[in-house]
């Protein structure tokens, strides 16, 4: 059984505490009211504050289930810039009233984010408002027949107070008791002015009064006005068919004998009404249906309801009008008219609209995409290089799976926030490099540290000396790739392996050999910035402790484990026995090229004992001396760079183990995302040479597997959502096998396109010989 619909009173009543983006300007307000997606509202825009107040009350239809969604807008950067978004909330109708029975509900919510979205912060009120149900009682016949017994217009009788206007009608409605509070002439009601001669009507003022309320007091419908013409008779303006006429809306025709008379004179066109207006139908019958057409048209039943994200809004004057929410745009036209008339014209300028508004904040589509709108008006995106449809952006980071893991998902979320902030957008402008392979190391720190900050925002443009190959994103990702390997190569004694393994790596406490530590120190920070701005990764893990401090969050005795393994199990001993009698002083023995040094934990630790009631507090000092002491100036040195680049702020959004994602990516290869997320251009996965390279690359070690992965894309490293968010020269591009070249060729890869250009080998044998002479031997960029 369907869910009964009921009318509900929503109240849009204040706002508190809203987020202030800008420094030196408070934000414009405003509540855009949405009910279930179909129903749109909004309210009036208030002028510099944080803590606006609206109470304005708008008329949904509801069910019990339906959800009432407010959104909160700064009508400045709304219209001007496509942003200012200030938070939502989400009110589920039956959670705080029962519509069936009636009643009321004050709201208070929290303010919430929505995808993709700035932060936000503050609280919304909102009044549910749902009427009793009351028995309908008889109408009374003597009133209903005897005209004598009517409240005499302009004023209402003590027993029968006169109906409040509806929302939409209420400036009007103030406007008209205004005007019959003054004194003259009592205008007639419309079916006694149209039966009497224009000779017994009284003039009226000189200013005709206009209102969307009759003279019996019943509203008007939206989109008709109520006017008096120059001999003083009454006559209704429909502003949805822009025509006129004597009878009032919703009134009933009436035979009368002077009918042939009246129609002729209705057929004229009145000095007020536009010169486009379509004249009165030559009949009462066909009047009645115009003006059930034009209620319609203004939002009533007959043309259905308005697409998803319009609505329908009035001038002063009464004329009906169209918000799209969706392209921020008005417009004179009902969408449901023009959709039946011209529905391809219409959307590609809706298109338009929306990809003017998005293109300023994520940049273009890439290639072989396109934009479009559904019949509903909801965004959604064709790949033509796949042939396929998707309702997600491929400028953001694709949409989870369910089976994901929750870490991913919340990465995922920080991610597009972190992305979506002013200081992580790139300046407009290149910035061109120029550095040698065999010393890239030395032509690297030369390079970044002589260009200002600014500069290295701008678009890097990579080129290796004596190649000529353009840089559309693979030139750089392989520069990051190589130069990681040499900023973190041990043999600079600027880095070292941790005693835990042999991959991880930490700061060297000993670097102070070279110096001008300090000075690389600042540097690598630097790069590492630089590759998180352009969304590059490096290749290299380091320990726990060293993303910890990086997001300033304080060292445990589990990070010990990462830095010196031995050391975190004596210590955790420590912790776990009795070492009152073991003669433990505050010191440490530091070894410094061959030679032990003792060094105190705090002021005279030499002579302090370590016993039971002081053990945890030695257990940290020792921790804190051996994580972040010993490196304190070079971690320094280090910060100094990073954060020229990224904003503090902004990174402490994500925490160690998203941070680790964040600057190497993902190492571990998973052969069928690989192949899940692959094209092909002349080939299709059936073909033979297509099977071939799958099983040579799942045969391939982890070793072999990293190395075609940097030879086809430039980087040996995926994003943490994995090949489907691999990244091209113009945003996400997935990896693409094309029908390419002579079978005695070997492979070509265009690593800003990820993409490898297989020529059609007659055998496996042929293609894993060539391929892996391809990924062993092959160095450097050229062009075609």
């Amino acid at each position: 059984m369907a869910e009964a619909t009921r009318t509900l009173k929503v109240t849009v009543l204040a706002a508190d505490n809203l987020y202030k983006r800008e420094l030196f300007r408070l934000p414009d307000p405003f509540v855009v009211l949405t009910v279930d997606g179909a129903q749109t509202h909004s309210t009036k825009a208030l002028k510099r504050t944080l803590s606006p107040y609206w109470n304005e009350t708008f008329k949904v239809e509801v069910q019990a289930s339906s959800v009432v969604t407010a959104q909160v807008f700064d009508q400045r950067k709304f219209k001007k810039r496509g942003q200012g978004f200030l938070g939502v909330v989400n009110v589920q109708v039956g959670q705080h009233l029962d519509v069936e029975t009636g009643g009321e509900a004050m709201v208070t919510q929290d303010l919430k984010n929505a995808n993709n979205s700035d932060p936000v912060q503050g609280r919304l009120v909102l009044q549910l408002s749902a009427p009793a149900p009351t028995p309908e009682r008889p109408a009374e016949p003597a009133a209903a027949a005897d005209p004598a017994r009517q409240p005499p217009s302009g004023r209402s009788s003590a027993g029968q107070p006169t109906p409040p206007p509806r929302p939409a009608d209420a400036a009007p409605a103030v406007a008209a008791i205004a005007s019959s509070a003054n004194p003259g002439p009592v205008p007639r009601s419309s079916t006694a002015a149209s039966s009497q001669t224009s000779s017994n009507s009284p003039a009226p003022a000189a200013a005709a009064p206009r209102s969307n309320i009759t003279e019996a007091g019943d509203a008007l419908p939206q989109g008709w006005e109520q006017r008096i013409d120059h001999l003083g008779r009454v006559y209704f303006v429909d502003h949805n068919t822009r025509t006129t006429t004597w009878r009032r809306p919703g009134a009933p025709p009436v035979a009368e004998p002077t009918s042939g008379e009246r129609q002729r004179h209705m057929s004229r066109t009145l000095p007020d009404s536009s010169a486009a207006a379509t004249a009165v139908a030559p009949n009462a019958g066909a009047a009645a249906g115009a003006a059930t057409a034009g209620g319609g048209a203004s939002g009533g039943s007959s043309l259905g309801p308005l697409p998803s994200g319009w609505e329908q809004r009035f001038t002063a004057e009464g004329r009906p009008y169209f918000v799209n929410h969706i392209a921020r745009t008005t417009t004179w036209d009902d969408p449901r008219l023009r959709s039946t008339q011209a529905p391809g014209s219409n959307r590609a300028a809706a298109v338009a609209g929306i990809a003017g508004q998005t293109a300023s904040r994520l940049g273009p589509l890439p290639s072989g995409w396109e934009m479009r709108l559904t019949a509903q008006g909801r965004v959604y995106f064709v790949d033509h290089n796949t042939k396929t449809t998707t309702w997600d952006d491929p400028r953001l980071p694709s949409n989870l799976d369910q089976n994901v893991p929750q870490y991913k998902r919340d990465f995922r979320r920080k991610y597009i926030y972190f992305r979506s902030q002013a200081a992580m957008r790139p300046v407009p402008g290149q910035c061109h490099m120029k550095v040698a392979r065999a010393a890239i190391f030395e032509h690297s720190y030369n390079e970044i540290m002589r260009v200002p900050v600014s500069e290295l925002k701008k678009r890097l443009m990579i080129k290796f000396d004596g190649e000529d190959g353009l840089d559309y994103g693979g030139v750089s990702r392989e520069f990051f790739f190589l130069l990681s390997h040499e900023m973190f190569n041990p043999s600079y004694c600027l880095f070292e392996y941790s005693a835990h393994d042999t991959y991880t790596l930490q700061i060297n406490p000993h670097s102070g050999i070279n110096p001008e530590h300090l000075n690389y120190f600042r540097f690598i920070g630097r790069t590492m910035g630089l590759a998180i701005f352009h969304r590059r990764f490096l290749d290299a893990f380091f320990t726990t402790s060293f993303y910890k401090m990086i997001l300033r969050k304080p060292v445990t005795l589990e990070d010990m484990q990462s830095v010196d393994d031995d050391i975190y199990r004596s210590l955790k001993w420590t912790l776990e026995n009795d070492i009152s009698d073991m003669g433990f002083t505050f010191t440490v023995d530091d070894e410094r090229f061959g030679e032990r040094v003792e060094v105190e934990l705090k002021p005279g630790g030499a002579d302090i004992d370590v016993t039971e009631e002081n053990k945890k507090e030695f257990v940290q000092l020792s921790i804190q001396y051996r994580i972040c002491d010993r490196i304190k100036e070079q971690f320094e040195a280090f910060q100094a760079g990073f954060y020229e680049l990224i904003p503090e702020d902004l990174i402490q959004v994500f925490d160690e183990r998203e941070l680790e994602l964040l600057i190497g990516g993902l190492a571990e290869i998973d052969i069928e995302d690989w192949k899940k997320h692959t094209d092909y251009r002349g080939y299709t996965e059936s073909d033979q040479v297509v099977q071939w390279f799958w099983k040579f690359v799942a045969e391939m070690d982890s070793e072999h597997q990293t190395r075609l992965l940097q030879f086809t894309t430039g980087t040996s490293r995926i994003p943490v959502n994995g090949f489907k968010d691999l990244q091209g020269s113009d945003g996400p591009r997935r990896f693409t096998i094309e029908k390419s070249g002579d079978i005695v060729a070997l492979p070509k890869s265009h690593t800003c396109f990820n993409r490898i250009d297989l020529p059609p080998y007659t055998d496996y044998k042929t293609l894993a010989s060539k391929l892996t002479l391809a990924i062993e031997n092959t160095v450097g960029f050229g062009q075609e």
